[in-house]
């Protein structure tokens, strides 16, 4: 007798993320600010109102899902489309089957997977019919809408974000799993709050792949006569790092975030790499990562190198564009880059005093010399009066305050003259001498 193995009967064959789908918008894991109650998208779909739209995010965040509910929800004819597998013969098919239905007053919503894989002759066909409601067009794109769709028709439909899942999220979404008869119910599969934990952090706001992950934990699980046992050593195998896993928001989370701050703070590129990569290693969203080093660029650096925060951006776009585990490498580029980078915190310093003054002292008006006098009342309340105009000056610059006159002794940015903050320095000093030589 063959034997078999432990999805091999039935529907357990079908992946666990596909078993799993949600099929109301009570099972939908995350997007609370689209589908809380009271939430507009929760209204249009629970009201059968809809009108077009584009769904945008990450892989995993239930675009597809929410397609499924909505059509399980209308009265409208629903057709799902592919943007990889039609053209635009398949296009033409489908919208005249819509026309037809429109005027036999049933109404057809399309859904069409990957929208942004449609070159614009293709989404050029599905103008006019969205024009005149032919189609209720719902897109779905892991790409930016305002670059990959026509304006035309962009201009056309709602656009909704939806986020990437937070890890509370994908838990109970691996929770739910381990208790649904879709699920793993029937098999008591044994596994950690800890391993469900590493499962989501691994899974980076992705449900598909923690669907995925979680599948191939219990797969490759202990069989006893109990159940399976789902271990720190098959885990390990399953996403690829070890079972020791860094707390995406827990102490140790801060911790070395921290860690990586201070090295690149005191110039040392062995140390800040080696952070970096705990925390991927750790499964941290190399994005969160590129950010720490935006506001670093400026912190710490500012401008004794102003380059350093165009590096720290074009990390981040890197990291968007490669992913992991190819964008380590644009990370720590820009990591031991401002590593390098001469430090100075005169921006940083700036931002609080600045910050501190106004918690702590009035809110002063605008001073009536920087003020527009766009209208003759304006100009009758003295809007304007005493504006001096800085490119009319041979030097480009006026006597004129700017600050109100509570704070005119404040000086906020104090350039440290580190690196090209020097030139800077230097060029604040002469401004102050000339201002101060002609009042």
């Amino acid at each position: 007798m063959e034997q078999m193995s432990l999805f091999d009967q039935g529907e357990q064959s079908v992946p666990l993320a596909s078993r799993l789908r949600p099929k109301d918008l009570e099972e939908f894991a995350g997007q609370e600010h689209l589908l809380g109650r009271g939430k507009m998208l929760r209204q249009l779909i629970e009201r059968d109102q809809i009108s077009s739209m584009i769904f945008w995010g990450p892989p995993g965040v239930g675009k597809t899902s929410l397609a499924s509910i909505i059509a399980g929800k209308t009265k409208a004819d629903f057709i799902n489309f592919s943007a990889v597998t039609s053209g635009i013969k398949e296009i033409k098919d489908v919208m005249a089957h819509a026309e037809m239905s429109r005027k036999m007053g049933v109404k057809t919503v399309l859904f069409v997977d990957e929208i942004h894989r449609f070159n614009k002759a293709q989404q050029d066909a599905f103008l006019p019919f969205v024009e005149k409601g032919s189609i209720i067009l719902i897109g779905a794109t892991t790409e930016n809408p305002s670059f990959e769709i026509n304006a035309a028709l962009l201009s056309r439909c709602k656009v909704f974000v939806l986020k990437a899942l937070e890890e509370k999220d994908i838990v109970k979404l691996l929770e739910h799993a381990l208790k649904s008869p879709a699920g793993f119910l029937n098999q008591n599969v044994r596994i950690s709050e800890d391993q469900l934990r590493a499962i989501a952090a691994f899974a980076n706001g992705d449900a598909r792949t923690a669907l995925n992950t979680l599948e191939m934990a219990v797969l490759n699980g202990e069989l006893s006569a109990e159940g399976i046992t789902v271990t720190n050593e098959g885990m390990e195998q399953c996403v690829s790092r070890k079972s020791l896993l860094y707390d995406k928001t827990g102490e140790e989370h801060y911790n070395i975030i921290s860690a990586l701050h201070k090295s690149m703070r005191n110039s040392d590129p062995d140390a800040a790499v080696y952070w970096m990569e705990r925390m991927l290693e750790g499964g941290e969203n190399p994005l969160y990562i590129a950010r720490r080093l935006i506001r670093f660029a400026s912190e710490d650096i500012g401008l004794a190198d102003s380059n350093a925060l165009q590096v720290a951006v074009a990390a981040y776009q890197a990291c968007h564009f490669n992913g992991m585990p190819e964008c380590d490498v644009n990370l720590a580029h820009a990591v031991v880059y401002l590593a390098m980078a001469p430090k100075s915190n005169a921006l940083y310093v700036a931002c609080e005093e600045v910050k501190a003054d106004i918690r702590e002292r009035k809110a002063e008006p605008v001073p009536m010399q920087l003020r527009n006098a766009v209208t003759s009342l304006m100009k009758d309340l003295k809007y304007g009066e005493g504006y001096q105009y800085a490119h009319d000056s041979k030097e480009k610059l006026t006597r004129m305050p700017c600050l109100p006159d509570s704070l005119s002794d404040r000086e906020y940015y104090r350039p440290s003259g580190e690196g090209a903050e020097f030139d800077v320095k230097r060029k604040l000093e002469e401004i102050k001498a000339w201002k101060h030589k002609n009042y």
